[in-house]
């Protein structure tokens, strides 16, 4: 008979413990904070410089009567801000900037449809994109020399409305309801590439399962559009009727170069640039620019307000 022998079961191994890493010099420590900083001080010192400081002097400028050559200014507080609101003649570029508003409307309401209908597939796609985009990529001072001979006495539009034989007499540029009516017009021309691009990335990076889905349950075009489209582009449209109430505000480029600001064609910065550069009254026209920049922040703030940011989750 063996005898057989038992042998106690040996423990297991125990690893050593992991080595702690060396603590970093304070000195070294103290240049992997700074890091980030180093990399943000010259964006941030070009911000400052080219941003922030002329808004600062120019908000300085606005209380004074400085003419923008004399080293002398004196200081007249709020004097030039009721001139603003009181003068008849610097008040209504407001009304002008109605005609954009207007425009803008049907800029944004013309880029929707083309995106919702490019956004599918459709035939010749890619060159109706490239055929609403182009004209974003023009020069404005171009755009601008090109509709004034457009639009004037006997020009291409008056011959192409002959051919339909239509003839007038009508000055396109001669009266200020058809003038405005004409620049926002070229406006919307100009920026719908713009909106058109925004909508339309927006809506190609909806998911395409959820239109096989809408497909499959019985969806029709509009149904998608409703229901999958708009809530999953209501980022970009926010954005979009902010760009477009600032830049209805702002226009300068289309109505300076084919109307100079003639017949009621006057634009808020038209005006601005004729105070200042014109008329030598540069603090008068710096607390118009104060005044353009208070406006467009208070229509941001009540527009995020009734139209606040959520998270849009179509799954």
């Amino acid at each position: 008979m063996t005898d057989t022998t038992h042998k106690a079961a040996r423990p297991s191994p125990v690893a050593p413990p992991a080595p702690v890493p060396a603590k970093a010099p304070r000195g070294a420590r103290r240049w992997r904070g700074l890091t980030p900083w180093l990399f943000l001080l010259a964006p941030l010192a070009l911000l400052l410089v080219f941003t922030y400081a002329p808004i600062v002097n120019m908000v300085a400028y606005s209380f004074t009567d400085w003419d923008g050559v004399s080293p002398e200014l004196h200081y007249t507080g709020v004097g030039n801000y009721v001139e603003i609101f009181t003068r008849e003649d610097l008040f209504q570029v407001f009304f002008v900037s109605g005609y954009y508003l207007a425009a803008s409307v049907v800029q944004i309401a013309a880029a929707l449809y083309f995106a919702t209908i490019l956004g599918f597939n459709v035939r010749f796609r890619n060159f109706f994109k490239g055929v609403l985009f182009f004209p974003y990529l023009i020069n404005g001072v171009a755009i601008g020399f090109v509709f004034l001979y457009f639009f004037q006495d006997g020009g291409t539009l008056d011959s192409v409305l002959g051919l339909f034989g239509v003839h007038t007499d009508h000055a396109w540029l001669g009266t200020p309801t058809s003038a405005n009516t004409s620049l926002a017009g070229v406006s919307v021309w100009r920026y719908l590439g713009l909106n058109f691009v925004l909508f339309l990335g927006a809506i190609q990076s909806i998911p395409s399962e959820l239109y096989e889905a809408a497909e499959l349950d019985g969806a029709n075009r509009w149904q998608q559009f409703r229901h999958i489209i708009a809530p999953g582009i209501k980022p970009v449209l926010t954005l979009t009727v902010i760009l477009s109430i600032s830049g209805s505000l702002s226009a300068f480029e289309i109505p300076y170069i084919m109307t100079g600001g003639a017949t009621g064609t006057e634009t808020f910065v038209i005006q601005t640039v004729k105070l200042a550069f014109q008329f030598n009254k540069t603090g008068l026209a710096s607390a118009a620019a104060v005044v353009l920049l208070l406006i467009i922040l208070a229509v941001t703030w009540v527009q995020r307000r009734l139209v606040p940011d959520e998270r849009v989750d179509l799954v």
